[in-house]
């Protein structure tokens, strides 16, 4: 017996309904993605900024990032607008870190954005230069550091510095517990030489605490560094994402259980071996 199409109240089909639908008869607000790509060079959390060359919030410093095409995927979008405002290389990781919908985030209109928090070793970065709409790209160092602590609230203080053009730019991020929900507030500090456009100063202080959590269960720490690394390096990457030092005895022992030692040919004679690892998702399932 043939199955009969299932029909809605006004006894449409499915292909019926779609037929007759009229998306121009909802509002319908834009969708855009955020980019915020990190990499750890001298021992510092480096984040890619973009200065835009455009209204709104021209000549301010922002994430890279721009409108989703609509026949295009956010994950497309992300590799496009990176190429196109960076020119950066495409061998970046990257995960979805947050949905920012606040109703005035973007003075044009409605606009929401899918924030990306991408991560790429130093070694990764040739020269960047920007493109399309941003005019000028650099790599900020950034840092999350507590100012105090009183009356049930947490104040620290988000920092971007780019020694290389003279930029400081700082931000006071504070929590405060309310109705049984931490509620972060963000401003801009008198001393801040530049603000930041849009609400990325709140999607970069997300990151970082992602970044902080997920390195004590995930391996991230290996998308900071190169293929084959030293576990000095590794332990670097750790101890800059934590913001602590780790006992160099401890962390090994941890760690062995992540990688593999790379075969290497004998080092030449009266040089010391350096013993050069790997990143191995089977290693544990192995001890």
């Amino acid at each position: 017996m043939e199955q009969q199409p299932l029909r809605d109240k006004r006894g449409l089909t499915e292909e019926e309904y779609l037929a007759q639908y009229k998306p121009s008869a909802y509002e319908r607000p834009s969708v855009t993605v955020d980019i915020l790509l990190f990499t750890i060079q001298d021992g510092q959390l480096k984040l890619l900024l973009v200065r835009r060359k455009n209204h709104p919030y021209l000549g301010c410093w922002a994430l890279p990032g721009g409108f989703v095409d609509i026949h295009e995927s956010l994950d497309a979008a992300v590799c496009r607008e990176l190429a196109e405002e960076t020119n950066l290389a495409s061998d970046v990781y990257f995960e979805q870190l947050y949905t920012f919908g606040d109703v005035d985030r973007d003075p044009r209109m409605r606009v929401i954005t899918c924030a990306y928090l991408g991560l790429t070793p130093a070694s990764n970065i040739r020269q960047t230069q920007a493109g399309d709409d941003a005019q000028d790209a650099a790599w900020f160092t950034v840092e999350k550091t507590m100012a105090y602590q009183a009356d049930g609230v947490n104040c620290w203080l988000l920092t971007l510095r780019c020694p290389e053009k003279g930029l400081h730019i700082q931000y006071a991020v504070k929590d405060h517990a309310e109705e049984l929900r931490k509620v972060t507030d963000i401003a801009l500090c008198p001393s801040s030489q530049e603000k930041l456009a849009f609400d990325h100063a709140r999607s970069i202080d997300m990151a970082l605490q992602r970044l902080r959590n997920k390195v004590s269960y995930a391996p991230i720490a290996f998308r900071l560094v190169p293929r084959q690394f030293t576990l000095g390096q590794l332990q670097k990457v750790y101890e800059v994402l934590l913001g602590e030092k780790l006992d160099r005895a401890n962390f090994r022992k941890t760690v062995r259980r992540m990688v593999r030692q790379v075969e290497q040919p004998a080092a030449p004679k009266g040089r010391r071996q350096v013993m050069l690892f790997r990143y191995d998702p089977l290693a544990q399932a192995g001890n």
